[in-house]
């Protein structure tokens, strides 16, 4: 065989692979290779690792919460944590914690990311980074036979409010009850409990008069409520989730270009669309995108 012969066969070889994994021509990379670039951002310490430790308090449903197994993490934050995980190139080990004790366990190095419906705020941001992926605002409900015409924060004065500890909804309602009290009007009392299933608890009871969460949450334990309880008034206060990390991770970047992948290729929409809350879906994630 001749040299040229040889060169010849090179070059169509070459032809050939280069046309399999996609060319030179840069809309046509393949799936793989955008992962794979994405993956190289990862801090070393993670690439040796393999894996991320995900925190979530599971009692936030759709967004997270367990499985009729009574153990497995479920909902919007586990499938798309999953396939940005995916993108990345590595395994999510999800850990079930109290919702009040992911920021501080990011601090301390117990986690390395938070993904639990996390609202990012200028003062959370002083303590953790985030990548923003989903809209919510925060929404009233009450038991549907006889609970009060909640319209507003306003309209809380001289009732009882159930939330959960360490949730915007929590300040909230705080604030309010100071507001009520300066301005000369009916006492707010505040139960601040550990999770929302407990504030549910309340309301049914009627330890609570009313309770409120996140919009596409409460809107889901209303549906599941089996007509016991009822939405009323409209959503307010929309802000961005956040996917929480320490600060100074090397986390962020790499975490906002998966999630960037996920919605080029579709994955995400489809996510939102499975739990109905397709609503607040956002095209543009940022790192620290708080609005207060």
């Amino acid at each position: 065989m001749s040299w040229k012969t040889i060169a010849c066969a090179a070059l169509v070889a070459a032809a050939l692979v280069a046309t399999a994994c996609g060319g030179d021509d840069g809309d046509s990379a393949s799936p793989v290779a955008s992962a794979g670039a994405v993956a190289a951002e990862l801090p070393d310490a993670i690439k040796a690792k393999g894996t991320l430790t995900v925190a979530a308090d599971a009692t936030y449903a759709p967004n997270e919460f367990v499985d009729t197994d009574g153990k497995t993490i479920v909902g919007m934050s586990r499938d798309l944590g999953d396939a940005i995980g995916k993108e990345l190139g590595v395994k999510l080990n999800w850990v079930n914690a109290p919702f009040d004790g992911i920021l501080p366990g990011l601090a301390a190095g117990k986690y390395d990311i938070g993904f639990s419906s996390f609202t990012d705020t200028k003062e959370r941001e002083r303590t953790v980074d985030f990548v923003t992926y989903y809209s919510a605002g925060t929404s009233f409900f009450v038991r549907a036979d006889g609970g009060p015409p909640i319209g507003d924060l306003a309209d809380l004065c001289g009732h009882t409010i159930a939330v959960q500890k360490g949730t915007v909804q929590a300040e909230y309602s705080e604030q309010q009850a100071g507001k009520c009290e300066s301005g000369g009007q009916a006492a707010l009392k505040v139960l601040v409990l550990p999770d929302q299933p407990a504030a549910n608890l309340a309301l049914s009871s009627g330890r609570a008069d009313v309770t409120m969460a996140d919009s596409p949450v409460a809107a889901y334990q209303v549906k599941k409520s089996a007509g016991r309880f009822k939405l009323v008034g409209k959503p307010y206060a929309a802000a961005p989730y956040g996917i929480a990390v320490p600060k100074g991770s090397g986390l962020a970047m790499p975490l906002l270009h998966a999630l960037e992948s996920t919605i080029k290729d579709g994955t995400y929409q489809a996510v939102l669309r499975k739990w109905g809350i397709e609503v607040g879906a956002i095209d543009d994630p940022a790192v620290n995108g708080a609005i207060d």
